[in-house]
């Protein structure tokens, strides 16, 4: 799988449950191929691992992602810690087998750097902040798509 990291988590740890006293290590990111499609991307392994992975690349670097397991995502669970992709699967690395590549895009496939601005969710499903300041009583309670953009930072 080739395509262009859209998005990454921090690495972070938890308890494993099976080795009491051990930590397990995680962090996932988004690649997107085509307008249309991108697909979530989980790394599960040992600390060195994990950090080294996650360190070997940033959003907006082409990477080829060679032997993942392909795996049925769990949508409730899923979608709580990850963005909402329009594939029923996602993508698990394994130290043992799966090997990430980074390359400039330019010299994988220049298409590939304009669907870094293009955004995940349909435009029909945004709210702008004034619909939401003058509808913000109906829209209590509810989860809403936002589209913005940062005018300055200081």
């Amino acid at each position: 799988v080739i395509g262009v990291v859209i998005g990454k988590t921090d690495v972070r740890s938890f308890p494993d449950r099976k080795n009491i006293g051990t930590e397990r290590y995680t962090f996932s990111f988004t690649i997107r191929d085509s307008p249309t499609y991108f697909i979530n991307v989980q790394s599960w392994g040992r600390e060195e691992y994990i950090r080294s992975l996650s360190e070997s690349f940033r959003v907006g670097d082409c990477v080829t992602i060679e032997n993942p397991l392909i795996q049925s995502k769990e949508a409730e669970r899923e979608e709580k810690f990850n963005p909402v992709t329009p594939s029923g699967y996602k993508l698990l690395l394994s130290e043992n087998h799966s090997v990430v590549k980074t390359s400039s895009c330019y010299d994988t496939d220049t298409r590939l750097l304009s669907l870094l601005h293009l955004p995940v969710k349909d435009p029909q499903d945004y709210y702008s902040l004034g619909d939401i300041v003058a509808n913000g009583q109906s829209l209590h309670g509810r989860v809403l798509n936002v589209l913005a953009a940062v005018m300055a930072v200081s």
